[in-house]
């Protein structure tokens, strides 16, 4: 795949970049290397004054940076700014909290004193998608780099401009050279370097296919990978729900960031006898949406990432209907320059459908009526992902108990799935595993190592 920015408003081709040579990439890891030995040893004050500029930075072009997204993968503007603001909200974050996660933990064994301590590992590879050309990144490289190791990053090929703009950020905050890499390179040759041994663990948010490869290629060189993968969220409506408010929430659940977003509301699941009422409402809101350009800020419905993006949704679409799926609005693509697809609605899907059992990524709800609770627990289980989820019901203990059965790493209640910095984002199942974001975020690429202080006397 081209390395190169193609705007999915017009699908114009606007810049195209350079892949990096092996003789390039081999420099950028022996810089990481190098600067890992100094970085490791620095205080945390350092580091966090390092990513503190660095949010700084992001927040003072914001506007800018929110252009870029909107250009190389159509993201509504609004939504834009807002993951910029998120970005630089988790790298102070960490800044402000990674010396209290990473603190040396006292322990109690029966004889002695001993106690853990947390120390970086070294060079770490994340590759990272486009859906989210900053979010994803900042949840990756704030608390490795925090916690003192250093990073390479392989963006994805169609946000080019916004991997620069990152490793400019760094530039510019005065950090070391090294500590945060771009790297230009294929999506192809990744396995080859992740070999490399100085190249101590690996994280990737993007396909169960990538995840897959990944996984392999660390399991085979025996280094550490995180992976966020994707999803199929089921939002799960209950007899008792507050119908309004459901039905305004599946709508940002499914449509946030035109439906691309791995903890997206992608199934219906909706007890039968509120199933009318929230897929009428429902409906209503989805057809009202307002199609057009994402630059503007009134636009509702933008274009999907790219034209390749939208031929495979709708592709997905018809491949459910040819099978026996009913749509209930939309289906198509819209017809007009650009990577635009119908909001979508499929019902009466069963297991043998592409809609049943693959990720549905864009604007394609796909919509159940079940008979009562245990009913929608199972079939929200029957998936084999297991990223996100969430029920709406009036009963918080309810949701709770509801909760404890959906098999996912990640359950809300009353709203759909979402992050912030201090929460816990990960899955199971294909969805992946190891978590990103909140404490648990800044230990996966990190050395817990236990020390011992014995006395004489001690019984081994």
């Amino acid at each position: 795949m081209a390395i190169q920015t193609i705007n999915p408003f017009n699908n114009q081709v606007v810049k195209t970049f350079q892949e990096m040579s092996e003789e390039a990439v081999d420099a950028a890891i022996a810089r990481a290397e190098k600067t890992f030995e100094s970085w490791k040893s620095t205080s945390y004050q350092e580091r966090a004054s390092i990513l503190h500029k660095v949010a700084a930075q992001m927040r003072s072009k914001s506007i800018q940076l929110a252009e870029l997204i909107t250009l190389e993968m159509g993201k509504l503007i609004t939504q834009s700014k807002g993951e910029i603001a998120l970005s630089a909200d988790i790298i102070d974050y960490y800044a402000t909290n990674g010396a209290f996660f990473l603190a040396d933990k006292q322990l109690h064994p029966q004889y002695g004193e001993a106690y853990i301590t947390s120390s970086p590992i070294g060079v770490l590879l994340g590759v990272e998608p486009w859906n989210f050309p900053f979010y994803q990144v900042a949840r990756f490289a704030a608390p490795n780099i925090m916690a003192g190791n250093v990073v390479l990053v392989k963006h994805a090929s169609n946000v080019p401009q916004c991997a620069a703009a990152i490793e400019e950020l760094f530039t510019e905050a005065g950090a070391p050279e090294g500590l945060y890499t771009n790297l230009f390179i294929s999506g192809n040759n990744v396995s080859a370097y992740i070999a490399d041994p100085r190249i101590k663990g690996v994280s990737l948010t993007g396909s169960e296919k990538a995840g897959a490869s990944l996984a392999a290629a660390a399991g085979k060189s025996l280094k550490k990978s995180v992976l966020e993968l994707g999803g199929s969220d089921a939002f799960i409506v209950l007899e008792d729900a507050d119908i309004d408010q459901a039905v305004e929430w599946g709508v940002i659940g499914r449509m946030n960031n035109t439906g691309q977003c791995c903890v997206a509301a992608k199934r219906f699941i909706v007890v039968e006898a509120v199933a009318d009422e929230f897929l009428t409402k429902f409906k209503t809101k989805l057809t009202g949406l307002k199609v057009g350009d994402p630059m503007d800020e009134s636009t509702e419905l933008g274009p999907l990432s790219s034209e390749n993006a939208a031929v495979q949704l709708a592709d997905q679409v018809q491949r459910s209907v040819d099978a026996g799926a009913r749509v209930i609005l939309g289906g198509k693509r819209i017809d007009r320059p650009g990577a635009f697809m119908e909001t979508t609605i499929l019902t009466d899907i069963k297991p043998s459908m592409p809609a049943y059992y693959e990720e549905l990524f864009g604007p394609v709800a796909s919509f159940y009526i079940v008979k009562d609770e245990q009913e929608a627990i199972k079939l929200a289980n029957d998936s084999p992902f297991g990223l996100g989820g969430s029920v709406f019901t009036s009963d918080k203990n309810r949701g709770k108990q509801v909760a404890s059965q959906i098999d996912t790493g990640m359950v809300f209640i009353n709203h759909p799935t979402w992050t912030q910095p201090d929460l816990p984002f990960g899955g199971t199942k294909i969805s992946g595993y190891g978590r990103e974001l909140s404490s648990l975020g800044i230990e996966e690429f990190v050395n817990k190592k236990l020390v011992r202080f014995s006395e004489y006397t001690d019984p081994f």
